[in-house]
């Protein structure tokens, strides 16, 4: 898979996807975004698709990421699920020996400048606190009603920009699933595609849901008590959800979901079959999920 980030200053996307075109690209997304922007829907879209053994491939690393941490943090995505990367101008490709040494350096690099930023955080602090000055904000410690309305404010839109980030992992599953499928089974559906450090409990979904309806950006209606369900009816439920983020995907890769959820079959087995999930699905049809 192509991959071609046109910047807000950048007038054509042109000479990246002639780039692209020799590096055997199946299909390459063009998208146009500003450079500090990580939620961009085009490469959300690529990185839920993308499957095992698949290549994500750009013409430099900067049109996929403007920071080495969400550089680590795409090629991570693509790891769990047993894809590469590859940059066609840069010595980085992960299919490769070489290309993960790059990766391990540039890891290396990022720890270092990390634990450098703590240092001289901590060097700051203990000087400052040498000349008898004390960190922190004065109205705060004087507990002044003003200066905690702000600071509220200020943690409630930072909590609601970090939202913002991941709201294309959560935001169109709790949309079309909810009040329909109970809130266990939602939080499997949303965690199935993605890796380890970035799945999401229950409770911290539902703290992140009633920000948003606050907030109107989902519907209250989505909060609602989910109706009881007939046994039979939870699997057809379950399966269209995954269907209905992603119309393309393949019988074998909802199978492949199903099992990264754990999920069994309808006669308690851990393995599924294609033909099982098209019979769920048909099902899923009759009652009018999909």
């Amino acid at each position: 898979m192509g991959y071609a980030c046109l910047w807000t200053k950048d007038h054509t996307p042109l000479p990246q996807s002639q780039a692209l075109k020799p590096a055997a690209c199946v299909k390459i997304h063009e998208e146009q975004a500003s450079g500090g922007n990580r939620a961009r829907s085009v490469l959300a879209r690529v990185l839920e698709r993308i499957s095992k053994g698949d290549t994500l491939v750009v013409m430099r690393i900067d049109r996929l990421a403007r920071s080495l941490s969400h550089l680590l943090e795409v090629i991570e995505r693509l790891e769990a699920k047993g894809a590469f990367f590859r940059s066609i101008q840069d010595p980085i490709d992960t299919a490769s020996p070489q290309g993960k040494f790059t990766l391990q350096v540039l890891g290396a690099a990022a720890e270092f400048e990390r634990a450098l930023i703590r240092e001289r955080t901590k060097a700051g602090l203990t000087s400052a606190r040498t000349k008898g000055r004390i960190g922190g904000n004065p109205g705060l410690r004087a507990c002044d009603p003003a200066t905690l309305r702000k600071v509220r404010l200020a943690r409630q839109d930072g909590y609601m920009e970090r939202l913002n980030e991941t709201a294309q992992d959560w935001v169109p599953h709790v949309r079309r699933l909810r009040p329909d499928l109970a809130w266990e089974d939602v939080v499997r559906i949303i965690n199935g595609p993605l890796p380890r450090d970035r799945r999401w409990t229950q409770s911290r979904l539902l703290r992140a849901v009633k920000a948003y309806v606050r907030d109107g950006f989902l519907p209250a209606t989505v909060l609602e008590r989910a109706g009881p369900r007939a046994r039979d009816d939870r699997l057809p439920a379950i399966v269209a959800g995954i269907k209905g983020a992603n119309p393309d995907m393949t019988l074998q890769a909802i199978c492949t979901r199903l099992e990264t959820m754990r999920e069994r079959t309808p006669r308690g087995r851990t393995s599924w079959q294609p033909s099982s999930v098209k019979m769920l699905l048909e099902r899923a049809e009759r009652l009018g999920l999909l």
